[in-house]
């Protein structure tokens, strides 16, 4: 039986001897994605590394701070954007998941061309939907994703749809009745 050393294996697969020894490839690749309608190619190992969430990555690379991170492991809800469309807890998903991905953050709501809030945003406003607001874009995207599924939810439907999201300073009835009243206002 031919034993196969490091070089020979450097050789068919063009990788260095410390790749080989961790396992690792020494080849670097870019990932892309979409957020907020903007292109972003990322190179993993340089802009971003494998164990970046997309929480990190959203926040501290490309600077759409809107995104929050609390928790860090699921359980608030206060990281949620839309991914394709789904709200997506973004401190669960590693950023080299996204490859090809279209990412919208509360940065994205807002109308590009005139600036203005999305019917959502003004909603919580207009309702006092907040107090300190830390939860509250991702509460709104949780609450843009179900509208965007349900044009008119029940109170029930909303409340099943923001029932992973922890806030301890809300009142959640002002909630319901902002994502309700933007229904169909303005997906």
């Amino acid at each position: 039986m031919k034993k196969n050393n490091g070089s020979e294996v450097e050789k068919k697969m063009g990788v260095s001897k410390r790749a080989v020894a961790t396992g690792r490839s020494a080849e670097k690749h870019n990932i892309s994605l979409v957020v907020n309608r903007k292109l972003f190619e990322l190179m993993v190992g340089k802009d971003v590394n494998p164990w970046h969430t997309l929480a990190h990555t959203l926040r501290e690379t490309l600077g759409y701070t809107g995104t929050k991170i609390a928790c860090d492991h699921g359980a608030c809800g206060a990281c949620t954007v839309l991914m394709d469309g789904r709200a997506v807890l973004s401190c669960m998903i590693l950023t080299v998941e996204c490859n090809g991905k279209s990412i919208t953050t509360i940065e994205g709501l807002e109308d590009p061309k005139t600036g203005k809030l999305h019917p959502l945003q003004q909603a919580f406003i207009d309702n006092s939907a907040f107090q300190c607001g830390f939860c509250t874009p991702g509460i709104i995207m949780s609450a843009k994703a179900l509208l965007d599924e349900n044009y008119s939810p029940t109170e029930q439907d909303v409340k099943q749809a923001l029932a992973g999201h922890y806030c301890r300073c809300i009142s959640h009835y002002s909630v319901i009745k902002a994502v309700t009243e933007a229904a169909g206002k303005g997906r």
